[in-house]
């Protein structure tokens, strides 16, 4: 897949209405974080969200227990949500791999396309440079241009 071109509208819908359980890579506490808002709407929109972060400190977010990495995680996944830098995403897509994932999403700004070829090569449908939870709401986007600003 050319992960230069835009993702067909079908393509996003088919994962995020067949995942059910995915884990977040790089999920924070920080409720000022981008990673925590998507945490909060992705699970109470219904999905099963396991929050990945290496902090020794960090056992909790959102009352979900936090894994350090993702073969700590005891339960299968679907799809692995990377919200780290894009040179990490190798490194995550091998992980995502191991564990038997069927989807990796780069976070928006998230872009590695080797990590993408591996991916694909072991069979996961990739995503990158997108956000999960503005395509979940994007159907239901009708702009209104004559409102006044």
């Amino acid at each position: 897949m050319n992960h230069n071109e835009p993702y067909s509208a079908e393509y996003l819908k088919d994962i995020l209405s067949s995942v059910k359980t995915i884990a977040m890579v790089g999920a924070s506490p920080d409720k000022t974080k981008f990673s925590y808002g998507v945490l909060r709407v992705l699970h109470e929109t219904g999905y099963d969200m396991i929050p990945v972060n290496p902090k020794p400190g960090i056992k909790e977010i959102r009352n979900l227990k936090v894994y350090p990495n993702l073969s700590a995680i005891d339960r299968p996944v679907d799809m692995v949500e990377v919200f780290r830098k894009s040179e990490d995403l190798y490194g995550i897509a091998e992980e995502a791999i191991s564990i038997g994932a069927k989807v990796l999403w780069g976070q928006i700004g998230v872009i590695n396309h080797d990590a993408a070829k591996i991916a694909e090569d072991a069979g996961l449908k990739v995503v990158m440079n997108r956000c999960p939870k503005i395509e979940l709401f994007r159907p239901f986007w009708k702009p209104r241009l004559d409102l006044k600003i």
